[in-house]
């Protein structure tokens, strides 16, 4: 199988609910064996255009550890805390 990833482009709206929201994350991830690569701020924009300033990457073992993930219960609880606190776009990839 192979791998996959999460990346997320994100433009923060409340920075409590943000912190709230980042320390309810770790403990969704841990049962599908993913790790956050990192949580970042955009630098600049070499090509294109980009409207987030914030990005993250979250490894997976799999696409079907993602789906899981996403779909637990204990995820979808923490969804409304994200919308409240970050305008996010959520993207999978297999590698």
């Amino acid at each position: 199988m192979s791998k996959a990833y999460v990346i997320g482009h994100a433009t923060i709206k409340d920075e409590s609910k943000w912190a709230e929201y980042r320390s309810k994350v770790p403990a969704t991830l841990e049962p599908w064996g993913a790790e956050l690569i990192f949580r970042g701020k955009l630098l600049s924009v070499l090509s294109g255009e980009h409207s987030h300033p914030g990005a993250l990457v979250i490894s997976f073992p799999n696409a079907q550890a993602i789906d899981n993930w996403f779909n637990s219960a204990e995820y979808q609880a923490i969804i409304p805390l994200r919308k409240a606190a970050v305008d996010m776009e959520l993207m999978s990839y297999e590698v």
